[in-house]
């Protein structure tokens, strides 16, 4: 006697399985894809909202940045302005200190015979225009300008004859220079330091 067993319904309910298995795991790994997705996105936008961060804290530290720099910038026009204000002064009292120098000195180095027409000053350069009754006085005044402790480098440019109030002269151009206050100070320094080793090797 052969028995007949039918297997198809248990091959159907095993394939049924299998696919209801193989449905489960796809489910799981698309889950597990998903979570991998949102867990990167996630990651990538804490670095996107960190660096997001940094950029706005670089941004207002560089309009902080900026607004020191134009205060520095402010700042140092305005020690330039004071710079340049002080030199002005500086200048001015040194030509006021320069022009009695030379109101002081000149008429002293001025020999009799001669006549000072005029006078310009431009810094330390004096351009100087006058009259002579003769060529011999107007070299003991460049010798005496020479000698000076406050004139020094005359020039004579041109010297040539002349008629004033019907008097036949010498009318004579002369360049010459002051000497620098400071260049007085540092012989005056020097000259006291030569007393003083004079002093004691005496």
């Amino acid at each position: 006697m052969t028995i007949r067993v039918n297997l198809l319904p248990h091959r159907e309910e095993r394939r049924k399985a299998q696919r209801k298995h193989l449905g489960i795991l796809a489910g799981m790994v698309g889950a597990l894809a998903i979570a991998i997705v949102v867990l990167i996105h996630g990651v990538i936008a804490g670095y996107i909202s960190v660096q997001s961060d940094r950029n706005t804290f670089l941004k207002k530290e560089n309009a902080s940045l900026d607004k020191e720099i134009e205060e520095i910038k402010k700042l140092q026009s305005e020690i330039a302005a004071l710079l340049a204000r002080k030199q002005v002064i500086e200048r001015l009292q040194t030509d006021r200190a320069l022009a009695v120098y030379l109101l002081d000195e000149l008429p002293r180095q001025v020999p009799d015979g001669v006549y000072v027409k005029t006078i310009r000053q431009q810094g330390l350069k004096i351009f100087m225009n006058g009259y002579s009754q003769s060529n011999a006085r107007v070299s003991t005044l460049m010798r005496n300008i020479s000698s000076s402790s406050h004139l020094e480098k005359p020039v004579l440019v041109e010297i040539k004859s002349a008629t004033v109030n019907g008097k036949r002269v010498s009318e004579f151009t002369m360049n010459l220079s002051l000497k620098a206050p400071q260049a007085e100070a540092d012989k005056a320094g020097a000259a006291g330091a030569a007393k003083a080793g004079a002093a004691k090797k005496g």
